[in-house]
């Protein structure tokens, strides 16, 4: 029952939008009572949204103005991994700019200390990074959103513009080829763009099941972006296409 609702929530996931005939086409062995039951579960459990005649992802409703104790309980272990895998990419004395967000704060929470100078405009990454006693952490100005638990706004963006980045490691709420990488809300987007002006490598940390979502703001296409960090998941074809863009996934 348990794998059958993870196979349930990745393809809602996956696709944003699913109708109720799609999910009966795609478990042809479970009954409609178990499919709604499935969906109840998993609406309960905040994975997913049920609404008239099927259900949608999270990203999809709210994109990434979602609460965050909502968020910071999905995906767990392949937030670990991305974090893992983005903590490879640093050297001492680099200067670093830390999006919001439950998988920067998975960054954070395991920063090396070691001599950084370290820029954030999440609330909770900040206050994960006061723990250590060789970098010098800074917490962007700015209006907070009490949801997401970060700061952004004009002044955000006009403190940024009055700094320099070896490193950005930016969240997306989703990615399409076409699109590129997305978010739901104007002001983080435009905090977004801002930090890339500025930044020598951006580095993106997208779990795979931000393939296929698109939100309203488009922050960054795939030539702009350095790096995508993502679990172990993500679509090989997917990946070489953003290989043949000149992005290097790991």
């Amino acid at each position: 029952m348990n794998q059958r609702r993870d196979r349930i929530a990745e393809l809602i996931n996956k696709e944003g939008t699913v109708s109720f005939s799609r999910l009966k086409a795609a478990f042809p062995n479970v009954s409609e009572m178990t499919l709604r039951n499935d969906l109840k579960a998993l609406d309960k459990e905040n994975r997913i949204v049920r609404v008239h005649g099927g259900a949608r992802s999270l990203g999809v409703i709210i994109g990434a103005d979602i609460a965050y104790d909502i968020r910071a309980a999905q995906n767990t272990a392949e937030k670990r991994l991305i974090a893992q895998k983005a903590l490879k990419l640093l050297t001492p004395g680099l200067s670093i700019f830390l999006d919001s967000g439950s998988t920067a704060i998975e960054i954070a929470s395991n920063f090396p200390d070691e001599p950084y100078m370290i820029f954030t405009s999440g609330i909770n990454c900040a206050l994960e990074l006061t723990k250590l006693t060789k970098a010098r952490s800074h917490l962007i100005g700015g209006e907070v959103n009490r949801n997401n638990l970060s700061v952004n706004g004009i002044r955000s963006i006009n403190e940024i513009e009055h700094l320099n980045f070896n490193i950005a490691f930016l969240g997306t709420t989703g990615f399409s080829h076409e699109r590129g990488f997305t978010c739901a809300v104007e002001a983080e987007n435009e905090l977004k763009r801002a930090v890339i002006r500025k930044a020598d490598k951006v580095v993106v940390l997208m779990d795979s099941q931000k393939v296929g979502i698109v939100n309203t703001f488009t922050f960054a296409f795939p030539n702009e972006i350095s790096t995508i960090i993502s679990d172990d998941k993500l679509d090989e074809e997917i990946k070489k296409t953003l290989e043949l863009d000149g992005t290097k996934v790991l």
